[in-house]
């Protein structure tokens, strides 16, 4: 289970503290899948940072009693120096995992070619979000945190990633952050709207959709 108590996130800026995140308080449980939407800037990958252990919040607790992955797609634990071939051995050394059988899955999966034996800093944003995704699926992970996953490669990379993560690993917990609801719709059970800071949850998509969607108006018209 994930438990997160009072959780509120303050980053300081020029003109004073702002505030991201604001006394959230939820638990995710095994095999639950909870998506969350949300604007722009609203705070959904500061939360996925805090609950990966990335950040830490200002305030609150957040609790872990099963493995959560790094966020999903997401390459900035890597080093830039590195080839793909020598992040692979790298991470599978941390988990103790075999380097054959991994560079092999990620080598197929990702269809990188000989760009993993290319530096990563010679990588496009879509080449780092392939090859981390792919790290990503050879570590077992009780829950998976997703964050804008659907923006990541074409309809073909989408199915891949979906087999792996929805069909082969349906059985963890999941939490999914994305601006494509259809995405939200579709892979989770459990619905939240984040909005100037505040989490409002949901047991039917349509009603989260409906709040989301005023929200995006509201803020717009302020603008």
């Amino acid at each position: 289970m994930i438990n997160v108590d009072n959780v509120s996130k303050i980053y300081p800026t020029r003109s004073g503290d702002r505030l991201i995140l604001d006394k959230l308080s939820f638990h995710l449980d095994r095999g639950e899948k909870l998506g969350i939407l949300g604007r722009n800037g609203g705070g959904k990958s500061t939360l996925i940072r805090l609950i990966s252990g990335a950040e830490q919040p200002t305030s609150g607790e957040i609790t872990r009693t099963m493995s959560v992955s790094w966020p999903l797609a997401f390459g900035g634990a890597f080093q830039n120096a590195l080839t793909g071939l020598d992040n692979v051995r790298f991470i599978s050394r941390i988990y103790d995992q075999d380097f054959r059988q991994n560079i092999d899955f990620v080598s197929e999966f990702t269809e990188l070619g000989i760009y993993l034996r290319e530096p990563l800093r010679s990588y496009s944003q879509g080449m780092r979000a392939r090859l981390a995704f792919a790290i990503s699926m050879i570590i077992e992970f009780d829950c998976y945190l997703i964050d804008e996953i659907s923006a990541v490669g074409d309809a073909k990379f989408h199915e891949k990633c979906a087999v792996e993560l929805f069909h082969k690993r349906g059985d963890r917990a999941m939490l999914i952050v994305s601006h494509d609801t259809e995405y939200v719709r579709n892979h989770c059970g459990k619905f939240a709207v984040l909005n100037e800071g505040k989490l409002i949850f949901f047991s039917d998509f349509d009603e989260a959709l409906e709040t989301h969607n005023y929200n995006l108006h509201l803020n717009a018209s302020n603008y």
